[in-house]
This record gives structure tokens, C-alpha cells and sequence, in this order.
């Protein structure tokens, strides 16, 4: 039996159980921070023990995704860091052929390497010391593409997603996840614009308008290369957002992918909102006659696909993973948001506009639904509702809840 490489880990660490599998991290306690605001620049090698519930998620929509393709697949990490999440992909997920793992720092190469011995998978995984974009580019040829790419950065995934598309497969799927919430949601408007090419918006609904700021971007980069896109699945959880998203070859996706491009206008008077798809110049809201806001461009389109999210349910069923509940719990919202429209409404900020009591989410659900509308609660926010009611009716429906119904009654009203 060969011997296991010593390596140098010189700095506090400690080794975790995470699925399946053991993994040697930096010792956060050690830095004197928590999880909850640890900063990469405080250890030598990046470890966020918060994002376990992401990569529980991505081993789930990775497995589903192999059974969606029936066949063997390689994938490739490029910002493996001490490298939890390639080697949880090697060990957890079936029909797996072989994983890349890359990173630039000479610390985190060390330690990813000494975790794959520690797992025992040296057979199944290859890992490389270099850029991300450069282990990406080189891949890029024909017979050496990928099935899967995760780009998992520390900020924003977009100096990565065109040389992630370039080493995709025909029908391969790219994950993308982005931590820079700040730009997407408004806060630092020229830098969404400068990464993202859209402008943001803050409003309630800012998150949805992230993912699809995110979205919208991948499909401009796919289509410059002839490539079309379908959003599998999203969501948006803690300080981040992420999408998995199945490409295809050919100019007439691609060109079919720019019919969902567009804006969402915004009125910040009585909160209507509408998505259009060609140019404009700021009209009048059509409910109150205020002029309107916008973001965009970004992606319109459905930001997951019911079938997909459907077979990743069914897959939680068989995990015991830690974050089991949290995961069915998310998975279940999502399932019930799918086919609703973009944006969604945040009950207090509709409350306190009309300076009206806030109903429970469910009792104004039951109020849209009782007057011929859908309404379904939103993982984007434990107080939103997606709905397609108009903006106006909501007010009168909203008056006439509170109105006719003392505050202490709101949540018996519809249980009659």
C-alpha cells in the first residue's frame, strides 16, 4: 500500500465530519471569529462551515441532474479551497467518472490534496494547482468538457461563467453561486452594472431580482457562444443566491433564450410592478399613473423548472442529512412558487404603505385566493406572497380585510 504524503499544514486546524465524508479545515475559533462573520483574509485557507446547507443542496441537484442525463459524469471545481466540496461530489454522488479540482493558492492546493488521501479517493479525483480560469480554458476542447461546473467564489461568479461556458458539455449544467448581495440588491448600483450588466433595484423583492440579474447575464455570455440556457433551479438562501443551469448548443436556442431578456418596472407609489421586453422610456404606472422605476436587463423567464425541483424532493427523501428539514422545507416552497409570476409582495412593507395592521401571511393568502387570484407563500422571504394580483385590488383587498376585522381576528377569518 503506498504511503500517504506528509504535508505542512502550519496553521490551527481541525478535522470535521461533513456527509460522508472527513475534511482537515482551518479552526475558525482559533481566528477569533464565528461562522457568521468570518472573512476569508483571517485564515490561509477559506472555510465557511454556513454554506454545508449549499453544498448539501448542490449534492442533491447534482445527482438528480446525472439521473436526468442517465450516464456517467465528470465534473469540475476550479475554486476548490481546501476542497469539501469536490470530494463530497466524489463520495455522495453516484455515476461519477472522474472530478477536476483546481485553486491558486499553494495552502489550499496542500490541503485539498491532504483531504482527498484522508478520503481515500486519489483514483477519482485530479487536482491542479492554477487560476480557475486557466484550469477552465484548458478544458475547453471538445473531448475534455465537463458535465457539471460549480463556481463557488467568495463575491461574484462573473470573471468565471465564460470560461465555464466554453468547458461545458452540449446539455451540461452550470452552478453559480454569488455572495456579492450588495451590488445585486441595489446598494452599490455601478458595480451591479459594471459585473452584472443590469441596473438593480432596491425593493422588497431585490433578492428574486438578483437571481434574475444573475440568470440574465448567463444567458447574454451563452449567447454570444451560440448557446441557449434553461434555469433548473434557484434560490436564494442566507448572504447568497445561486442557480443551476442546463446549456444547450445552437444559435436558435440562444437566439430563442433573448425572448426572455427584458426589465421588470417598478412603482414605488402603490407597487405595481410588470415585466416588459423591448426598450423604454420610464412610462406611467398603469394602476396610479406614477412615472415608474426599473432594473434589468435581466431574465424574465422561469427561474426553476417544476419537474427538476420535483426529482430533487424525491431525492432529499433518502438523505439524513443534518440540514434535512431546512432542505425539504425550501424545496417544498419552491415546488409551490414555480409557475407564479416574477416579484413577489412582502406583506408588512404593503401594511405599513396603507398604514394598515399586518395580516398573517396565510390569512391574506386565503383573502387573494377567496376573490379569484393565485397566492402562494415565497422562500425569497418568510413574509412574502407571490400572487398575481393586481397591485390596486391588493390594497382594496387588504382594507377590507383589516377593516371589517378586529387585529386579534385577522388570523381566524378564513378558517370558517
Amino acid at each position: 500500500m503506498a504511503e500517504k504524503t506528509e504535508y505542512n499544514i502550519d496553521f490551527p486546524s481541525e478535522t470535521i465530519q461533513e456527509g460522508k465524508v472527513q475534511i482537515l479545515v482551518p479552526n475558525l475559533k482559533a481566528y477569533g471569529v464565528t461562522p457568521s462573520n468570518y472573512a476569508p483574509s483571517k485564515a490561509p485557507v477559506f472555510y465557511n462551515p454556513v454554506m454545508e446547507f449549499n453544498r448539501d443542496l448542490s449534492v442533491l441537484a447534482f445527482q438528480t441532474y446525472q439521473h436526468l442525463v442517465d450516464h456517467e459524469i465528470n465534473i469540475c471545481e476550479p475554486l476548490t479551497s481546501q476542497g469539501i466540496r469536490g470530494i463530497r461530489y466524489a463520495a455522495e454522488i453516484d455515476k461519477v467518472s472522474n472530478i477536476l479540482l483546481g485553486d491558486i493558492s499553494t495552502k489550499a492546493c496542500q490541503l485539498a490534496q491532504h483531504n482527498i488521501e484522508l478520503n481515500h479517493l486519489e483514483n477519482k479525483i485530479t487536482l491542479k494547482h492554477s487560476d480557475a480560469n486557466h484550469t477552465l480554458c484548458n478544458n475547453a476542447s471538445p473531448k475534455k468538457r465537463f458535465d457539471i461546473i460549480d463556481i463557488d467564489p467568495f463575491g461574484t461568479p462573473v470573471p468565471y461563467i465564460d470560461s465555464a461556458l466554453r468547458a461545458l458539455k452540449n446539455k451540461g449544467l452550470i452552478a453559480t453561486t454569488a455572495t456579492d448581495l450588495a451590488p445585486l440588491c441595489g446598494v452599490h448600483a455601478k458595480a451591479c452594472l459594471r459585473k452584472y450588466g443590469g441596473k438593480p433595484l432596491r425593493t422588497e423583492y431585490c433578492h428574486e431580482i438578483a437571481i434574475r440579474l444573475l440568470c440574465g447575464h448567463i444567458a447574454t455570455m451563452a449567447a454570444k457562444q451560440d448557446i441557449g440556457i434553461q434555469i433548473l433551479f434557484s434560490h436564494s438562501t442566507d448572504h447568497y443566491i445561486r442557480a443551476y443551469t442546463q446549456i444547450s448548443y445552437g444559435a436558435k436556442k440562444a437566439d430563442d433564450n433573448l425572448k426572455s431578456m427584458g426589465y421588470i418596472m417598478h412603482c414605488f407609489n402603490c407597487m405595481h410592478r410588470e415585466t416588459i421586453q423591448q426598450p423604454f422610456s420610464c412610462p406611467t404606472c398603469q394602476e396610479c399613473g406614477t412615472k415608474m422605476d426599473y432594473t434589468g436587463p435581466l431574465w424574465t423567464g422561469p427561474i426553476t423548472d417544476t419537474k427538476f425541483v420535483e426529482q430533487i424532493i424525491a431525492q432529499n427523501q433518502k438523505t439524513t442529512f443534518k440540514h434535512h428539514t431546512k432542505i425539504t422545507k425550501l424545496l417544498s416552497l419552491i415546488n409551490a412558487e414555480t409557475t407564479m409570476p416574477p416579484t413577489y409582495y412582502v406583506i408588512d412593507k404593503l401594511s405599513r404603505k396603507l398604514n394598515l395592521p399586518a395580516p398573517a401571511n396565510q390569512t391574506f393568502i386565503e383573502a387573494l385566493k377567496k376573490s379569484g387570484y393565485q397566492a402562494t407563500p415565497t422562500h425569497f422571504n418568510p413574509r412574502g406572497i407571490k400572487t398575481n394580483t393586481p397591485a390596486m385590488v391588493m390594497h382594496q383587498i387588504l382594507r377590507e380585510l383589516t377593516t371589517t376585522t378586529q387585529p386579534s381576528d385577522l388570523d381566524n377569518k378564513f378558517k370558517q
